[in-house]
């Protein structure tokens, strides 16, 4: 569990994911240098249940590097990211390690998700459609991109992953959506499985990243502080990520070509956007001037 300043959803969280009925699990806390009771909160727990590591940083190092760093100093068989401010059902962790020991081929399994509102209220139902259950690397690639021909909501992303499969990928980097980018190459690696009841919860409120960061910039910055009005293509980041999967994972040649022909498809959905980002570049100086003067 990467957090910072969680304090209004993290009991709730920790409540959720130590009722689970799958017992034989680490969870790691990684504090993002919180300004707010999240330290608190979590120093209690910790010291009521063995299982949890907590862990603070000096200093924000933003999303993406602490996202990482919880991997990093994990030990399991299995992995799963966990939002401080998202619920998942007693069953969850139970349910999706019952698939991933059941077949090797799998490297993802997750639920199906609701969407609550900050007081837990249900909203409405965000289908994640990415059941990848064949065996073909072409075949899940292009699948994906079907689904996540633009960007969207990536809840599979805190499903729980193959260790060794997530170990050989670059993890979340430091751009807008590098979940999506995550996630197509999970694909590429192997099946997804998805069951089909709403297990995880999401939670959409004022706060969630998405919200409270809404100017691009400033969205970037969440991701890594360092990267704030620094000129970033998130177009040709995006592009360039999903062709380094292809080039490094392994798979026969005939499915790599076939890959490759999918990005090309991913390109002309994308020319726009590519477009754009060029521009950005032309006129970066006199944007980077705009960006720091309005702040």
């Amino acid at each position: 569990m990467p957090v910072y300043n969680g304090e209004a959803y993290l009991a709730e969280a920790l409540d959720s994911l130590l009722s689970q009925t799958f017992l034989d699990f680490e969870l790691i806390i990684s504090d993002n240098a919180s300004t707010d009771g999240t330290q608190a909160i979590c120093l209690e727990y910790a010291s009521q249940d063995r299982r949890i590591l907590y862990d603070r940083l000096p200093e924000n190092l933003g999303a993406a590097k602490n996202f990482n760093r919880v991997f990093e100093m994990s030990r399991g068989e299995y992995f799963k990211w966990a939002a401080h401010d998202d619920l998942c059902a007693p069953e969850y962790m139970e349910r999706c390690i019952a698939i991933l020991d059941e077949s090797t081929s799998v490297v993802l399994c997750y639920s199906q998700t609701d969407v609550i509102d900050e007081h837990g209220a249900f909203i409405k139902i965000d289908p994640s459609d990415l059941n990848l259950g064949v065996v073909e690397p072409f075949q899940r690639y292009r699948n994906f991109h079907q689904v996540y021909r633009y960007p969207r909501s990536c809840n599979p992303i805190f499903g729980v992953i193959r260790s060794s499969a997530l170990a050989q990928t670059p993890l979340i980097e430091s751009f807008v959506s590098s979940d999506m980018v995550l996630l197509g190459e999970l694909a590429l690696r192997g099946e997804f499985h998805e069951i089909p009841e709403p297990l995880f919860l999401r939670r959409d409120h004022k706060m969630a990243s998405v919200r409270a960061y809404p100017e691009y910039q400033d969205r970037i910055a969440w991701f890594d502080p360092q990267r704030k009005h620094r000129l970033q293509l998130t177009h040709w980041r995006w592009l360039w990520g999903y062709y380094d999967a292809i080039r490094r994972v392994s798979m026969e040649q005939v499915d790599r070509r076939r890959c490759y022909l999918q990005l090309v498809c991913w390109i002309t959905w994308h020319v726009r956007g590519l477009s754009k980002d060029l521009l950005k570049a032309l006129f970066w100086p006199a944007i980077r001037t705009y960006w720091v003067m309005r702040k």
